[in-house]
């Protein structure tokens, strides 16, 4: 059971709220912040009711059912409410224990998605292209703004790596778990023999930060300016407008060369680097809390294989849940995606539920 101290202090800060709303005496910027407060709790709040007064309504129902003078109707009535009862509590103290987890202040936010070619030579770079492909038609469909900050190419028209910044609401709790190594099992192209090859694509996705979350003081960077360069290394720009940028207490390095701008240049490798860095700290943050205990999601590792997509079965395995999906060519056009994310959002609940007494 949840300790009763834990119910009875949502329900009284769920009153103090109320009373202090409709005081009128709270300013413009607190109000919002009580109000989303309140919004939150109320979500929950006759679940809490619920669950206390489950002890007391229990002992009156017992009293009915042990009465000798209770008649087959009433008997009948209280062992069906009884019943009830203990169902409710069941639902009751799950919808809680859910509430009470440890909310993610960076679920809210949106996300920088980057994709890079791993093991697999060309093959790997055309996959990549394709995960970019699938990103770009789950965000289409979910009216999501998908702008792209960097990219680099491969000869075969696949991708090296590319970064993008993808907006909308709660992005980062809908892409957190794409975060990994990403392996794929199919025939190229260019295999005459019709075999088999197996390669990789690596992606990390990263809560966009702001300039609340990181400040950067300019003597913690360090930049470089150099000229921009093409497939094969060829110089592409006779100005040093690319740029990289070193934070030299992290040793977090960004380089960028997209715009023809330095300043452009510059605005974008702040971006990723300010992101860069606030997952770096937040990955600190969880490893110090939960040193004896690795949960199977959300890890963040990014050498973690996480997924397979076998194009010869058509099925599509995610081996942090063990969960198939024969439905391979829908997945890569976006259409089953959010069935994945939620089976994990799912697992991921579980292993915290699990954690709390």
């Amino acid at each position: 059971m949840l300790p009763e101290k834990k119910i009875k202090n949502l329900i009284s800060r769920h009153a103090e709220l109320e009373k202090e709303l409709s005081s009128g005496q709270v300013d413009k910027n607190k109000y919002a912040e009580l109000s989303k407060e309140y919004s939150n709790l109320n979500e929950i709040i006759v679940y809490a009711k619920e669950y206390l007064n489950f002890q007391k309504e229990t002992e009156d129902l017992n009293n009915v059912i042990n009465d000798t003078k209770s008649d087959d109707e009433l008997l009948r009535f209280a062992n069906e409410e009884l019943d009830k009862l203990r169902k409710n509590f069941f639902e009751n103290e799950k919808k809680i224990k859910l509430f009470l987890l440890p909310k993610d202040q960076a679920d809210t936010k949106n996300a920088i998605i980057e994709i890079r070619a791993g093991t697999g030579g060309l093959e790997a770079s055309l996959f990549a292209s394709d995960l970019f492909k699938m990103y770009e038609k789950v965000s289409h469909k979910k009216k999501w703004s998908l702008e792209v900050i960097s990219i680099s190419k491969s000869e075969a028209g696949g991708l090296k790596e590319i970064i993008a910044l993808i907006k909308g609401k709660n992005i980062y709790s809908s892409l957190k778990y794409e975060s990994g190594v990403h392996r794929v099992q199919r025939v190229p192209d260019t295999e005459t023999q019709g075999r088999v090859h197996t390669s990789a694509a690596t992606v990390a996705v990263l809560p966009e930060a702001e300039d609340l979350d990181i400040k950067l003081d300019d003597k913690d960077l360090r930049i470089d300016v150099f000229r921009s360069s093409g497939p094969g290394g060829q110089s592409v720009n006779t100005t040093d407008s690319a740029v990289r940028i070193t934070h030299i207490p992290t040793g977090i390095v960004v380089s960028q060369q997209d715009e023809k701008s330095q300043i452009r240049n510059k605005e974008k490798g702040l971006k990723i680097l300010r992101s860069r860095i606030y997952d770096y700290e937040r990955q600190k943050i969880d490893q110090q809390r939960s040193k004896d205990r690795k949960s199977k999601i959300g890890t963040g590792d990014r050498s973690e294989r996480i997924r397979t997509y076998n194009f010869p079965q058509g099925r599509i395995t995610d081996h942090r849940i063990n969960l198939t999906i024969h439905k391979l060519e829908e997945f890569m056009e976006g259409e089953i995606f959010d069935e994945m994310i939620e089976s994990l959002s799912l697992q991921a609940q579980q292993d915290e539920l699990s954690k709390i007494n």
